[in-house]
């Protein structure tokens, strides 16, 4: 099944202007439950309910507080808020391209496909043009009220914008404690070398699933039949060995092909 267009944008880099539609890259496939009175099986919903009253408050009677380190409580309006929400735009303003390795994994967030929006020559242009520099773009947009930054990139011929977290978002590797570690001698390191080269394989996708989800679904789908669920099997743990006695036993178990 195609996927359909979330948004509608303007890759902007100088003069030239690309439009573009954009498609999630990636969905959510968690399994959604219903809350039921244990007994009726009656679907139940949430309300709003004052601590203090017991009286449910209706969300039109509410408003915002923000409490501060000081235990303050802030209120906020409404169309104060509203003030600060970013001018909406449909422009993708390509601001600088860094090399690839600038950009570690942490930053990334959410990736989006890039689509032509009825300009097809200036969107194989944009690819091209991609493709060539071997560079990512660092993009700033607004949509649906929120502003973004992301790198725009090339991923199988297919021009793909991924946003990025916001520098407080991310956590310096500094502020992680360093482990007062032993340095491992000149055999426990060649040894480790080996255990490396011999695990070394292509990534494989389909290898990698949720496992939970697939079991709640065939869960779900057994109960539906009538038939009797089964309980799933119990994963045994290994013992935790010593460096040691770990790499000597993989590496024989790998049958020596490192």
């Amino acid at each position: 099944m195609a996927v359909r267009a979330m948004w509608k944008g303007v890759v902007r880099m100088g003069d030239v202007a690309t439009p573009v539609k954009l498609y999630s890259a990636v969905e959510d496939r968690s399994v959604r439950f219903r809350l039921l009175e244990r007994a009726s099986q009656t679907p139940v919903s949430q309300k709003l309910v004052d601590p203090v009253a017991g009286t449910v408050v209706a969300y039109e009677d509410t408003r915002r507080g923000f409490v501060t380190d000081d235990d303050e409580l802030v209120l906020l309006e409404p169309d104060e808020l509203e003030a600060l929400e970013p001018e909406a735009s449909r422009d993708i303003d390509v601001v600088q391209f860094v090399p690839p390795e600038a950009i570690d994994h942490r930053w990334y967030v959410r990736p989006y496909y890039l689509g032509p929006d009825g300009d097809l020559p200036r969107y194989t242009a944009l690819a091209a043009a991609l493709a060539k520099v071997g560079r990512e773009g660092v993009a700033h947009w607004t949509m649906r009220t929120k502003a973004y930054v992301g790198a725009l990139r090339l991923h199988l011929g297919y021009p793909v914008l991924v946003t990025l977290r916001s520098v407080d978002e991310v956590v310096p590797v500094e502020r992680v404690e360093r482990p007062a570690w032993k340095p491992l001698d000149d055999r426990q390191l060649k040894m480790a070398r080996q255990l490396l080269e011999m695990l070394e394989a292509p990534f494989e996708p389909d290898a990698y699933r949720d496992a939970y989800r697939e079991r709640v679904e065939e869960l779900i789908e057994a109960k539906r039949e009538g038939e009797r669920p089964k309980p799933p099997k119990k994963r045994t743990k290994r013992p935790v060995r010593d460096l040691d006695r770990a790499l000597e036993r993989s590496l024989s178990a790998g049958g020596g092909r490192a």
